[in-house]
């Protein structure tokens, strides 16, 4: 084939002649440059290549990352991963081998994007999120991902939205509003972790953590600002009730002093926030996680102490009396799992009492069934959004928009097994949650998200919004 010939098949004379014309309507200073970058934007971005590898959370237990390749570069993901799998939740993929990383190897997950994933997704438009998040699916076959892994899928996932954004030369979270077809843009309320019990740490606090929402900020800024101010003073609080030892950190970057009771805990962060002088600006989150003291019917609320266990046995409506207590005595305005995961009938009669904000996370673990059946009986009035337990970016926005449409809440959240990567800092803007749950104010990997946030509100300007007092219905 000739050099005219070969000009000819693909056009590039005409390419080339259009790219030159819009030089000189801009009146580029560096026409080389601008020749260049108009005529990559003329070549329809694909995907070029996938590659997988197994690195460490921020618990050193092994995860997936994924670097996805198209025109415009190369796009990194990784998975994050829960302290327990729930049985209605995607499946993750580990080895199994004790002898290698006490079986938590995900070598094979890694193999199956670098053998079968990368197979059927390569030459696919980037843009074109649900396509790919199906093609996943198809290529899986079951119900819960456990054929290729939902960490292999999800991770995959989340860099193909990456790149897409990239291909559509949008910010991410833009794209994600884009995709699910959100107008309104929302920075999250943070549920900052202070105190961190349950399986979380290792004190003897039955309850998995405390948490503060500073919904009277005016930005997203000033309220990263009054997170870490508060966090600040508990430690200056709990030093001098328990000494430096009590500030020891759970893993999600909470404080894990050796207290034993719901109030115990309470009365400190109070504390913690009457210093800042922020008061009525900030309220009070509760992550119950009842699954893990249900022992029966009854909730075992010193399952941690050993020469206790058993001695302080509440049934479903003793709970209910003493979250009623709780929300009179604190600025409780939001609690999450307050019983068992198939105690259905409690957390619809708490539920119903319109006190707080209801979250459900093992009720739910983001599957599109227990969310339909909660919203039918209205069981709760809030989802906790953990990408990971459904496995695809498509999937997600799915149950974000059932949840929408029933007037609940959304939270998304991080998990206690997380890694560098700020996906649902974005994912929280663009579908507008109007709540996130990411840890601590510190610890690198859980401030990789509220940093995100900070470049997002400096990056939208004007047109930022932040939840606010409207954390519960942002859009």
């Amino acid at each position: 084939m000739s050099v005219q010939q070969y000009l000819e098949k693909h056009m590039l004379s005409r390419k080339i002649e259009d790219a030159v014309n819009a030089a000189v309507r801009a009146k580029s200073p560096d026409p080389v440059l601008f020749i260049s970058n108009h005529l990559r934007k003329a070549v329809p971005s694909v995907i070029t290549k996938i590659k997988a590898r197994q690195i460490l959370d921020s618990r050193g237990i092994p995860t997936v990352e994924v670097d996805l390749y198209t025109n415009k570069g190369m796009f990194r993901a990784s998975a994050p991963s829960g302290y327990t799998t729930g049985m209605y939740e995607a499946v993750e993929i580990r080895d199994g081998d004790k002898g290698t990383y006490l079986g938590n190897s995900v070598t094979r997950a890694v193999k199956n994007i670098n053998e079968k994933i990368s197979k059927a997704l390569i030459g696919m438009d980037p843009t074109l999120q649900s396509q790919i998040d199906h093609a996943m699916i198809d290529l899986d076959k079951t119900e819960k991902k456990s054929e290729l892994g939902a960490n292999a899928i999800l991770a995959v996932s989340i860099a193909a939205c990456k790149a897409g954004a990239a291909e559509k030369e949008v910010p991410l979270c833009k794209y994600i509003a884009d995709l699910s077809g959100e107008t309104n843009m929302t920075l999250p309320v943070p549920a900052f972790t202070l105190i961190s019990g349950g399986k979380h740490a290792g004190n003897h606090l039955s309850i998995q953590e405390i948490m503060i929402l500073p919904i009277g900020a005016s930005r997203f800024e000033e309220a990263l600002q009054m997170g870490s101010e508060t966090y600040h003073h508990l430690k200056a609080v709990i030093t001098e009730k328990y000494g430096a030892h009590g500030c020891n950190v759970g893993e999600d970057g909470g404080f894990a002093p050796n207290i034993l009771s719901f109030r115990e805990g309470l009365d400190l962060v109070k504390e913690a926030i009457g210093r800042t002088g922020y008061d009525e600006r900030i309220k009070i989150a509760l992550d119950v996680a009842a699954t893990d003291f249900c022992i029966g019917t009854k909730y075992d609320l010193h399952s941690k102490v050993p020469n206790k266990s058993g001695q302080n046995f509440k049934s479903g409506e003793d709970m209910i009396e003493l979250y009623k207590e709780l929300c009179v005595e604190y600025p409780i305005v939001s609690i999450e799992d307050p019983f068992d995961k198939e105690d259905w009938e409690h957390v619809k009669q708490f539920s119903s009492l319109g006190i707080c904000q209801v979250v459900g996370d093992d009720l739910l673990m983001s599957n599109p069934q227990r969310i339909q059946r909660a919203i039918q009986e209205s069981t709760c009035n809030a989802l906790l959004l953990k990408v990971n337990q459904i496995g695809t970016v498509t999937e997600a926005i799915e149950v974000v928009k059932m949840a929408k449409v029933a007037n609940w809440g959304v939270m998304t959240s991080h998990r206690s097994g997380e890694t560098e990567d700020s996906f649902i800092a974005d994912l929280s803007v663009g579908l507008a949650t109007g709540q996130i749950k990411a840890g601590a104010p510190c610890r690198g990997e859980r401030l990789a998200k509220y940093n995100q946030l900070l470049r997002i509100e400096e990056e939208l300007g004007e047109q930022a919004v932040y939840a606010g007092q409207d954390w519960r219905a942002s859009s």
